[in-house]
């Protein structure tokens, strides 16, 4: 009996109406508009304020939302590509879109602090984390020649969304005396995008389909894999039982540690380090958020010409100029800052176009979302230990300043990591005995507790084709 195959998408299908070599152009913006509204959570900064103000919480304790959100975001993701295939791009996205607006329906509603930190960092959380790895594994499937290009398109999205989302929701929140607007709050805006959002996923996510296994566009055939004499090196081990897999996660982790402290320290780091007034911020941050969403397609396509080894050398070797910028500026030394967070927010949004299209280049389509899925739990890890340990420094030294030193020597062990490990999958010892030892005992009990709910939650779409199907 054929191996089952779960949402082929029929090779006589035409996509929109067109020729499939053509109509998959169009799943890149659909996918981008996807992530353009989970993407609005980077503008958590526009709705801290009034939040903190009705709920008079403490000083600092509206960043829970946020912080309690991005666990949240790393740790179903990684769930969720394990049965992308299975579920259906169609049946992922509008989960993780109904369960977005539900969170921000009840954020909207919060009487405290602690159910704020449920609804929106909880429960939106899970709905961002379900929706935003389906239209990535979309495009990557789709453009199996132009997979760096593709990703990075339609990741762009995400980290172009505070450009659209936030000035429009400032709006929503506070009013505009030139349209003679008086604004609604904070809690009516959230009714209104989490509206808004749940209309526009719903309506994209009807449109998404991955293409039959192993489609390629006419006139294109995958290059010939290389033969490697070593008979440790193979294409086809399990990911995290190869060399490649820790060295491109640690790179990772580097990345985010960086990018996303840098991210969420922009503001006190401007003020505290080289006294900028705070309106001359507002104007740099759109100029940083563009930097973010060019660093996306251009290290993608990046990523396709130099192939991933090179192209992570290239982002550290950004991150250690950044970094060494920045130890040496001090107070008025606005060029410096520029440039500097220009970079940290490039390599981020570098960072987060060249993950997945690594991870493609390394590994293949096969196991794609599974595999991204695991090595995204970088993203989270670094981005936590980044920002608390920004924050120890500066609780202990009384400066951001410090932190430079970490990121640059970080950057430094990373080109190290990059030149030693991110070559053809080789299983060696250590690989060998974490995936033995560490993920596969793990993995297990989580697999089977997944497998259960999807059962129960979409039971007809887990059943074996039938013999009938075999055939088509």
């Amino acid at each position: 009996m054929a191996d089952p195959k779960f949402f082929d998408f029929p090779s006589e299908a035409r996509p929109f109406g067109l020729r499939p070599e053509v109509g998959r152009w169009l799943f890149i913006p659909l996918g981008l508009m996807v992530l353009l509204c989970l993407g609005t959570v980077y503008s958590w900064s526009i709705f801290s304020g009034p939040f903190e103000a009705e709920l008079q919480s403490r000083p600092g304790a509206i960043l829970l939302p946020f912080l309690v959100l991005g666990v949240m975001f790393t740790l179903v993701m990684p769930i969720t590509g394990l049965y992308m295939n299975r579920c259906s791009p169609r049946i992922l996205t509008t989960l993780g879109g109904i369960i977005v607006a539900i969170g921000y329906y009840l954020s909207s509603m919060a009487p405290n602090l602690p159910f704020l930190v449920f609804s929106y960092g909880v429960v939106a959380g899970i709905g961002v984390g379900i929706a935003y790895g389906v239209p990535l594994a979309v495009a990557a499937r789709w453009f199996p020649d132009r997979k760096g290009f593709a990703v990075g398109m339609t990741v762009v999205g995400f980290g172009l969304s505070p450009l659209i989302t936030a000035p429009i929701s400032f709006v929503l929140i506070n009013g505009s005396s030139r349209l003679g607007f008086a604004g609604w709050g904070v809690r009516t805006t959230f009714v209104i995008l989490g509206t808004a959002f749940l209309a526009i996923i719903l309506a994209i996510a009807s449109t998404l389909r991955l293409p039959p296994p192993r489609w390629q566009p006419p006139g294109w055939h995958p290059p010939l894999p290389t033969i490697n004499p070593d008979p440790k090196a193979s294409n086809n081990l399990p990911m995290p039982q190869t060399q490649t897999f820790y060295g491109l996660w640690c790179c990772y982790i580097v990345g985010t540690f960086t990018g996303l402290t840098a991210i969420a320290t922009t503001a006190q780091i401007s003020q505290e380090v080289v006294g900028l007034e705070p309106i001359v911020l507002t104007q740099l941050v759109p100029l940083f958020a563009v930097f973010n969403g060019i660093g996306r397609p251009l290290f993608g396509w990046l990523n396709d010409r130099l192939r991933p080894k090179r192209t992570i050398i290239l982002i550290n070797l950004l991150i250690l100029t950044a970094s060494i910028i920045m130890v040496n500026t001090g107070t008025g030394q606005i060029v410096n800052f520029c440039i500097a967070f220009c970079l940290f927010w490039f390599c981020l949004g570098a960072w987060l176009a060249v993950a997945p299209a690594a991870t493609l280049s390394f590994f293949g389509l096969d196991n794609y979302p599974s595999n991204y899925g695991l090595l995204f739990t970088a993203f989270g890890i670094g981005g936590l230990s980044g920002i608390f340990t920004a924050g120890g420094i500066r609780a202990i030294t009384g400066s951001f300043s410090p932190f430079f030193y970490v990121t640059a020597t970080l950057a430094i062990l990373a080109i190290g990591v990059a030149t030693v490990a991110l070559n053809a999958p080789r299983k060696t010892a250590i690989a060998d005995f974490l995936w033995r030892w560490v993920i596969s005992p793990l993995g297990s009990p989580l697999l089977a507790l997944v497998e259960g709910w999807l059962f129960l939650a979409t039971p007809h779409q887990l059943k074996i084709p039938t013999k009938g199907r075999e055939k088509s």
